[in-house]
């Protein structure tokens, strides 16, 4: 369980294809302090650590968390945001996010605005019944409010200190997010579908 305030934002050291999938190997200045088999949120996906060396810690990622998610986009140097699970006691500052990424989602505009960024997301159909208007929505591991809300699409207003020590500064328009919905909306969601049967 995480919260989607982003501890550091990380940077690839590697990325190497293999049979199962690809190793994805991240340097950070916690790496020391993490445990094999330790979750880290990376990028919002939900990862494990299977090694430590020379100051990076390997996550073994499956040909599915590929699929559903932009980990595969990553290169050597890339960004990323990171976020160790949520200790009991500690504040919850963002909202409860699983590190279950929901959809893949292209970035339609991230313009910056006085000295604000507007962000403007598509929304895949499939999830549309999952966002609310000042609802929260994680976006690559980032606990984020829906500021406005359309059919298609959703936007966000991004705070200079989210935009300056987050991965959305190298974020552009054409750009793949991970999203994850809210958890509270999707167990309503699901409930209200198994009520209709």
């Amino acid at each position: 369980m995480f919260t989607g305030i982003v501890e550091e934002c990380g940077e690839v050291a590697r990325i190497k294809p293999v049979e199962t999938g690809a190793e994805l190997w991240v340097h950070s200045t916690f790496t020391d302090e993490v445990e094999l088999g330790e979750s880290v949120a990376t990028n919002g996906a939900c990862l494990t650590v299977t090694e430590v060396a020379d100051g990076a810690m390997r996550f073994d990622l499956l040909h599915e968390t590929l699929r559903l998610t932009n980990l595969g986009d990553l290169s050597e140097g890339s960004p990323v945001n990171l976020e160790r699970s949520l200790r009991i006691g500690d504040r919850l500052s963002g909202h409860f996010v699983q590190g279950h990424v929901d959809a893949c989602a292209e970035v339609l505009a991230y313009e910056q605005v006085g000295q604000d960024h507007q962000f403007t997301v598509a929304l895949p159909k499939e999830f549309a019944h999952l966002m609310v208007s000042k609802g929260s929505v994680c976006v690559n591991g980032i606990s984020l409010t829906v500021a406005e809300l359309k059919e298609d699409s959703f936007t966000l207003w991004i705070i200079p200190h989210t935009h300056e020590v987050t991965s959305l500064k190298s974020v552009e328009k054409g750009s793949r997010v991970n999203l994850e919905f809210d958890l509270l909306a999707k167990q309503i969601a699901r409930l209200t579908e198994l009520g209709k049967r």
